[in-house]
C-alpha cells in the first residue's frame, strides 16, 4: 500500500511540475469549484425538477446523489479516513483552499459521475455525453489541483457510478416512462 501511496504521490508531483501552467490554473480551477459541495448537479437536478419533460430525470439524479451523499460523505470518507495529499507532501502546492474532509474517495467526483451517469442513463445520449464530459473534468481537476490522491478519484467515480446504476435501476421499477 506504501508503494501505491508513493506512486501516487510522484504522479502529483509530476502534474504538478510538468502539466500546470499559468494558462491552465485559472480554467482548471474554475472547473474544480463547479463540483463544491455538489452545487452546480444540485442546481442542475432542480432545474431538470421544475420541467414536466425532465421531471423524471431530475428525479433519478436526486436519488442517486442522496444515495451517494450517504456512501461518500456518511460512510466511507469517516471509515477509512484518507489523509489529503498536501497533508503529506510538503512539496505539493495546492491552488485551492484546503478542504476540511478526509480525502478518499474524492467526493467532486462522486457526485460528478453519480449525477452525470444518471444522466447518461436517463436522458438523450447527447445530454449523457456532455454530462459525462463534464464530470471527467471535473474529476481531472481534483489531480491537478493538488487536493486528492489518483485513487482517490477512481475512487469516487466508481461511488458514483455505482450510486447511480442503483437510483437508476430502483426508480425504473417503481416510476414508469409515463410517471411525469
Amino acid at each position: 500500500m506504501q508503494a501505491l501511496s508513493s506512486f501516487e504521490g510522484k504522479l502529483l508531483l509530476f502534474i504538478q511540475e510538468h502539466i500546470r501552467c499559468a494558462a491552465l490554473d485559472g480554467p482548471m480551477t474554475f472547473v474544480t469549484h463547479l463540483g463544491d459541495s455538489g452545487l452546480f448537479w444540485i442546481a442542475l437536478t432542480l432545474a431538470l425538477l421544475l420541467f414536466r419533460r425532465t421531471r423524471r430525470v431530475g428525479l433519478f439524479c436526486a436519488a442517486a446523489m442522496v444515495l451517494n451523499l450517504l456512501v461518500t460523505n456518511v460512510a466511507l470518507k469517516n471509515i477509512i479516513q484518507r489523509i489529503r495529499p498536501y497533508d503529506v507532501m510538503d512539496s505539493l502546492k495546492i491552488l485551492v483552499a484546503p478542504e476540511h474532509d478526509f480525502s478518499f474517495p474524492s467526493g467532486h467526483t462522486a457526485c460528478s459521475f453519480a449525477a452525470a451517469w444518471t444522466i447518461f442513463r436517463t436522458a438523450p445520449r447527447r445530454y449523457g455525453t456532455t454530462a459525462l464530459v463534464l464530470a471527467a473534468l471535473i474529476a481531472l481537476s481534483r489531480l491537478y489541483v493538488g487536493v486528492h490522491y489518483p485513487t482517490d478519484v477512481l475512487g469516487g467515480l466508481i461511488v458514483g457510478v455505482a450510486a447511480a446504476e442503483l437510483a437508476v435501476r430502483a426508480l425504473m421499477r417503481f416510476a414508469p416512462k409515463t410517471a411525469a
